[in-house]
């Protein structure tokens, strides 16, 4: 195998409530396909506005402090100049500022190298839009 750039889209629906998904298994099946014991990085990117990648602990109430961060730092209300969609939408926008809408992590030996605790995420605030997009990258 070269040292090709390898990519997937998953396809995901975070429904209509604010969501942080866990997409740590999806990145691990990625690399079991196409990183065969190898050595390379692996880019998460989220091709929206309004959604970010994080990396964080996920079911001990971490995503759910997240989110209730998030509501403090970008509330949804009026006071966003970016006013379409549904109230307090404008937050939605800024949201890639503070979390990225993409991550590179690295792989070694075919395996995403994450600590003990670390989840790969996805982070949409976002109600208007259920249907996100991630493309999963591996150069190896």
């Amino acid at each position: 195998m070269t040292d090709a750039l390898r990519t997937h889209v998953l396809d995901l629906t975070t429904g209509t409530d604010e969501t942080v998904a866990d997409l740590t298994r999806d990145c691990a099946a990625f690399l079991e396909r196409v990183a065969a014991g190898r050595d390379g990085l692996l880019n998460v990117f989220v091709p929206h506005a309004t959604a970010g990648v994080a990396v964080l602990e996920t079911g001990a109430g971490s995503d759910d402090d997240l989110l209730a961060a998030l509501r403090d730092l970008l509330p949804a209300d009026d006071r966003w100049r970016h006013r379409h969609g549904s109230h307090g939408h404008g937050r939605d926008h800024v949201l890639p500022a503070l979390v990225p809408p993409h991550a590179t992590l690295p792989v070694l030996n075919g395996r995403l190298e994450l600590g003990t605790w670390q989840s790969v995420c996805l982070v949409d605030t976002n109600r208007d839009n259920p249907h996100r997009q991630v493309r999963l990258s591996f150069l190896g």
